[in-house]
């Protein structure tokens, strides 16, 4: 037997001298390198802002319109997505427009790198549009002038593609969001399905315990402190500002996590650090009308689904006027719009799925589990995942019947059904949902409604006061010399500036970390040492998180008790017995136009021909499944191209399945007995289009229970022998 040699005290000894020596070296090299990247940060920053129009935009342009140019100038800018070398776009798809968002930051997050929204959209085939800003507002610039400037890009983009086979897909991204819903509400003819990604629109929604960037506005006061920082700024909003908001939101990651994460893989996080960079410093400005338009009537006031904003013209916003498509993306890990502010303006504005229908509307929204707010339009792997599919199957989505689904996706495997059928790793389904659905993420009490009404009330009479008796003395106090100096110090900048190379300090790091390149000794992962500071980094993550928490509870709290208030309540106006309620009643001319339009339908179900009762048919049939599969609508667009007498438009088609959809539902019994009229006698013409019927069901599941009874009885209104549909069906 052979016994095993202990380890001697001091060979252990020398082993861990040699592991703190190698350790040391290499976070001596870590340190001057991570210094040096903190200059690069600040060098690219000045290089950056020093540009007359900086995006971050990873694909060539070229410019269509420039909003400077128009009759009401905007700094809003159109242009044209260069595809690069190898992507083939075909010009008889719909166009795709992305609109970024202005909240603080500049333009071009939608595609700054492949695995964007852009460049899924184009991978798809479509031609891309970008809408982006400069860093300074135009004189006298608006939230309702951009929309129309918008509006006018949104024409440009229609007239480039008259063959296209539908209006432009518009992503609105964040706070660009509620501006292409406000738009699609004023102007609905101009627009194809919207995608709204990690768009506030009901903004007081939420649930206690989370979520508690909706609070800031009461706990501040209200409004006026926009008011008092645009007018420091000398009538110009700094976006700084809203930037140190979302870096308040997460203060390890802002205080530890992003820099050390460089710090400890400085090896090769260099790159992907300075690209987000390079957008997350490019701050831009906003007009004090913007920011205080964006402020009291959306984050403080929610009058955006009440239909309580209107245009210079007395025209009301109602979001129940869009006719495209709805594409709302959030997930539970957005603490900037959670679940509730992305859809809880749904239950504001309809009572049910029926109301939903009698609107036309079409609503699909997914929740990602865990993504954070900028995830949703950053991430590669969620622009190669949800915004692939949405991409790739936004003509599913145009045609959808009326109604509320969710959007879930299947990844692709050996066993997937009809696998020819998918483009992608994913399948994508659209289930129906209810409103109850939604309830079921949580939101606001009664209460909570009170208390937000409440801060919204204390808000409108502290702007009021402060415009009374402040206002005036700040604005003769501040030069534009002045307000350029206080943003030039604020500390988001200052952090940048002060480690580029105009700190003639940083000239000694560059060097250093020229020769720390040269002799770079990176420590091995197993080291103790380096261990023992991953463990000391989870630590102090670990502390901001909790001072996080419970920062944050002590902020629900006092907004709870202060806003919940009977005496408060009272003493701006709010019952602090009443139930109060955001739901809308439908609009009385809507009613007599619905109205209208079911009789005209009616009058309708016996017209036709073999193309409306086949159609009639299939949505009858594959109604009982609740869901709509993207295999289901390639097999039907591959009988449509097979078929050349019965080509369609697609919006045609959409029109068409819109009918025929609302036929069954105004008068299921009465559509269903008048498709046996609507045949043709010769029974080959009639088998045919059952068996189209038949595959296009069985693409994406097999027919079974109720949809294998309701497919028995579409075959005996179509006159065929029961042992041909079983066959067919089996």
């Amino acid at each position: 037997m052979t016994l095993e040699k202990p380890e001697l005290p001091g060979r252990a000894m020398s082993g861990l001298v040699a592991n703190a020596v190698e350790y040391m070296v290499d976070a001596g090299q870590r340190s001057v390198l991570f210094l040096d990247i903190m200059r690069q940060r600040g060098d690219q920053y000045r290089d950056h802002v020093a540009q007359t129009a900086p995006h971050v935009l990873s694909y060539a342009a070229e410019l269509i319109m420039d909003g400077r140019k128009f009759d009401q100038p905007v700094n809003y800018a159109l242009v044209r997505i260069i595809p690069p070398r190898g992507v083939e776009i075909d010009p008889k798809r719909r166009p795709f427009v992305v609109v970024d968002p202005r909240a603080g930051h500049g333009p071009g997050i939608g595609g700054f790198k492949a695995d964007s929204e852009i460049g899924v959209a184009m991978k798809a085939g479509h031609p891309c549009y970008f809408i982006g800003f400069l860093p300074e507002p135009m004189p006298g610039q608006t939230i309702e002038r951009i929309a129309r400037a918008e509006a006018i890009f949104i024409e440009k983009v229609i007239e480039r593609h008259p063959e296209a086979d539908g209006k432009p897909c518009v992503i609105g991204n964040c706070q660009a969001g509620w501006a292409v819903m406000i738009l699609a509400s004023l102007r609905p003819e101009l627009f194809g399905p919207l995608i709204i990604a990690g768009a506030p629109l009901a903004y007081w929604a939420g649930v206690h315990g989370k979520y508690p960037m909706r609070y800031s506005g009461g706990l501040l006061g209200g409004s006026w402190l926009t008011a008092l920082t645009s007018d420091l700024g000398a009538g110009k909003f700094d976006g700084a500002w809203l930037v140190q908001n979302f870096e308040n939101q997460n203060p390890s990651n802002t205080l530890w996590t992003k820099q050390y994460n460089v710090y400890s893989k400085v090896d090769t996080e260099t790159e992907r650090y300075l690209e987000f960079e390079r957008w997350w410093g490019g701050h831009v400005n906003l007009n004090a009308e913007e920011i205080q338009f964006i402020v009291d009537e959306l984050f403080i006031g929610n009058n955006l689904a009440a239909g309580r904003v209107k245009m210079s013209d007395g025209t009301a916003v109602d979001l129940r006027h869009i006719r495209s498509p709805i594409v709302v993306f959030c997930s539970k890990g957005d603490n900037i719009t959670p679940p509730q502010q992305a859809l809880d303006w749904i239950l504001d504005l309809y009572a049910d799925v029926d109301e939903i229908r009698a609107y036309g509307q079409t609503i699909v929204y997914t929740v990602h589990e865990s993504i954070g707010h900028l995830g949703i339009f950053v991430s590669g792997g969620v622009a190669k995942k949800e915004h692939a599919e949405f991409s790739s199957n936004i003509d599913l989505i145009d045609v959808l019947p009326p109604g509320l689904y969710e959007a879930t996706f299947e990844a692709r495997g050996p066993d997937t059904t009809n696998d020819d059928l998918t483009v992608g790793q994913w399948v994508m389904r659209c289930e129906a949902r209810t409103l109850d659905d939604i309830r079921a993420m949580g939101g606001n009490s009664p209460e909570d409604e009170r208390r937000f009404e409440t801060a919204k009330r204390v808000s409108e009479r502290n702007l009021e006061a402060y415009r009374k008796y402040v206002q005036p003395w700040v604005k003769s106090m501040v030069t534009p010399q002045m307000a350029e100096m206080m943003r030039n110090w604020h500390p988001l900048r200052l952090q940048y500036q002060a480690f580029s190379s105009k700190n003639p300090l940083m000239t000694v790091v560059e060097n250093a970390a020229d020769k720390a390149r040269e002799e770079r000794k990176p420590v091995d992962d197993d080291n103790p040492f380096f261990a023992l500071q991953e463990r000391i980094s989870k630590q102090i993550v670990s502390s901001l998180d909790q001072w996080r928490d419970q920062q944050e509870a002590l902020s629900e709290a006092m907004f709870l008790a202060i806003y919940g208030s009977p005496a408060l309540q009272s003493a701006v106006g709010v019952d602090p017995q009443s139930t109060p309620s955001r739901l809308r009643e439908m609009d009385p001319k809507h009613r007599e136009r619905l109205q209208a339009r079911i009789a005209e339908l009616k009058s309708k179900i016996g017209a036709g021909g073999l193309r409306e009762a086949g159609l009639r048919a299939l949505l009858y049939v594959g109604s009982a499944r609740g869901m709509v599969d993207e295999r289901s609508l390639e097999a039907l667009r591959r009988l449509r191209r097979a078929d050349e007498s019965a080509r369609l438009t697609l919006a045609e088609f959409k029109t068409l399945v819109r009918e025929q959809f609302f036929m069954l539902l105004i008068d299921r019994d009465a559509a269903l007995a008048a498709i046996p009229k609507l045949l043709p006698n010769n029974k080959d013409e009639r088998r045919k289009t059952f068996a189209a019927i038949q595959e296009v069901l069985s693409a994406s599941a097999e027919i079974s229970g109720e949809v294998a009874k309701r497919l028995k009885q579409v075959a005996g209104l179509f006159g065929l022998d029961e042992g041909h549909t079983a066959k067919k069906a089996s």
